[in-house]
């Protein structure tokens, strides 16, 4: 009878044991988009702060443009006064069309110099040579103004993105070299899931495959699988578990076209559908 006792009290512990978890670890992850500053140059507004959200076309920072100011104005003069000239030559030529003209009339009528002639002929012809060589250098000056308005316009940088600002690199009164980071913010279609599959289990995964991705607080996700590792790792990268130290494990990640409602470093649990 003293049997029965200690088989009840069996069967209750084995009820109670925890379920097996079979999911496999990970966590959020995100492709941070850092934003350079085109040219270099001194700060002289930084209109973000850390954890702003921006919006394609927002405002990010100014840089100071005195010179480039000074370039666009100088080919703003340059243009005006080489289509000053262009307007001069022009009234030339007809002059020098007009006399061209007159001389001819005169040698038709044997009542000219051929002296005269030449030198009216000459005049025209250098006229023209002249008129070409000002809409050439008008064309090449427009082409100046516009690399000047494009310098001074990259003086003010805008976000070609959206997105909440990870981190700020540089301040007001600081210099920044030309290709260097000032601002990174994080798109919301660029967060993602690593995850790691122990070797046992990767026949479970496919690419293009359904996940499952459960976290504290936040309602289960379904993700597509966008990328296994063609080669396997000792351990993951970030230990939840002491138990999966020493599991070989394949890198994958999960991805959605809108990206998932999750935070970098936030621990997630993943599971095949």
């Amino acid at each position: 009878m003293r049997a029965m006792p200690v088989l009840l009290l069996a069967v209750m512990l084995a009820g109670c044991a925890p379920p097996k978890n079979d999911a496999w670890l990970g966590y959020g992850e995100g492709d941070t988009a850092y934003i350079s500053a085109p040219q270099p140059g001194w700060v002289t507004a930084m209109k973000v702060e850390r954890g702003a959200l921006v919006h394609r076309g927002d405002l990010l920072f100014v840089l100071d443009s005195v010179r480039e100011e000074a370039g666009a104005r100088e080919a703003v003069a340059g243009l005006a006064q080489a289509r000053a000239s262009l307007a001069q030559e022009i009234a030339n030529l007809s002059y020098a069309q007009i006399t061209l003209d007159r001389q001819n009339r005169l040698a038709r009528d044997n009542a000219g110099t051929p002296t005269a002639r030449d030198l009216a002929l000459s005049n025209y012809r250098q006229s023209q040579a002249r008129i070409a060589q000002l809409r050439s250098q008008i064309a090449q000056t427009e082409a100046g103004l516009t690399s000047a308005s494009y310098g001074l316009g990259q003086r003010t940088i805008v976000a070609q993105t959206e997105g909440r600002v990870q981190d700020i690199y540089f301040r007001e009164g600081e210099y920044i070299p030309a290709a260097t980071t000032v601002i990174a913010v994080l798109p919301p279609k660029n967060t993602f899931v690593r995850f790691f599959v122990p070797e046992p289990d990767l026949p479970r995964l496919k690419l293009g495959g359904t996940v499952r991705i459960t976290c504290d607080g936040c309602k289960p996700i379904l993700a597509k699988v966008s990328f296994i590792a063609a080669r396997e790792e000792y351990t993951q990268p970030v230990i939840f578990s002491l138990g999966n130290r020493e599991k070989l494990v394949f890198k994958a990640e999960a991805r959605l076209p809108e990206g998932l409602d999750l935070h970098p470093g936030q621990p997630v649990e993943v599971r095949p559908q």
